[in-house]
């Protein structure tokens, strides 16, 4: 059983950076994905944004980083989208929603039911869920799906220097930098990968809040195929950054992201 929601907010680790701006009046509040934190968006994304003159922040989800909670493994989809709303109201403006990988379903089912000027997914689950992910993960590794399965604890598949490299980040990525990435993954919730197969798939008839969508061209959590499904789902165009893996808020092609994200917020005037 999950914490009530008024104790997870005032327990909820929220990396806060900069100031709104006339030019840029409106919060960006940034979505992790599974087996991250907010560390992961205050790396680089959230200075950079900062120095730009928005006000940037990041949570961790209830059970990551330093946000408690009461059992992990049980903590549903509903849950973190509980955490994205949490923090999205007790800023003074509704903010822009980024999220990255499971963080961008968490993004996608916010906003099914809340209102934002405007959203970004990047390297996102699609709206079809985490079955193609799950079973590419089976054909590479059936020990590991097989012993998740079990268990339902997935941290040891994903946390060493060459698993973290092939789910998470590119060639290029500095191997010093895999390895002090992947010494900073935690554990996961077991409920997720339910939710995200069949239980709480996001309705993208029900958004209408303009989206952005950027993919990862060496991607191997979520295809090419699947980052233009979820562009389609959304009518828009995906867009995809080359030699880049999986985790873009953090490969060596980070500010090319970031960027993008900068120049597209003010064509909406964000």
């Amino acid at each position: 059983m999950s914490a009530p929601p008024n104790a997870v907010r005032n327990m909820l680790e929220v990396i806060d950076k900069g100031y709104v701006s006339e030019s840029h009046p409106v919060p960006l509040l940034f979505v992790h994905g599974a087996w991250h934190a907010a560390w992961c968006w205050d790396e680089y994304f959230l200075n950079f944004f900062a120095d730009k003159g928005y006000r940037a922040l990041a949570v961790s989800l209830r059970g990551h980083g330093n946000s408690p909670a009461l059992k992990l493994r049980a903590c549903s989809l509903a849950d973190y989208v509980e955490d994205v709303g949490l923090v999205a109201d007790s800023l003074p403006k509704k903010p822009v929603v980024i999220g990255h990988s499971l963080g961008g379903v968490i993004v996608q089912k916010y906003l099914e039911s809340h209102d934002a000027p405007a959203g970004v997914l990047m390297a996102s689950m699609p709206p079809q869920g985490n079955l193609g992910s799950g079973l590419r993960w089976l054909r590479q590794h059936p020990w590991h799906f097989t012993k998740m399965a079990i268990t339902g604890k997935s941290l040891a598949y994903v946390n060493t220097p060459r698993l973290a490299r092939e789910r998470f980040f590119s060639a290029h990525m500095p191997d010093a930098q895999v390895l002090q990435y992947a010494t900073r993954l935690q554990e996961e919730s077991a409920r997720i990968g339910v939710d995200c197969l069949v239980l709480n798939l996001p309705r993208p008839k029900r958004v209408t809040t303009p989206l952005l969508v950027l993919g990862a061209q060496n991607d191997e959590a979520h295809t090419a195929k699947e980052i233009r499904a979820t562009a389609r789902a959304y009518r828009t165009e995906a867009e995809f950054f080359p030699r880049m893996g999986h985790n873009m808020m953090l490969e060596p092609g980070w500010a090319a992201v970031a960027e993008r994200i900068h120049t597209w917020l003010g064509t909406h005037g964000l």
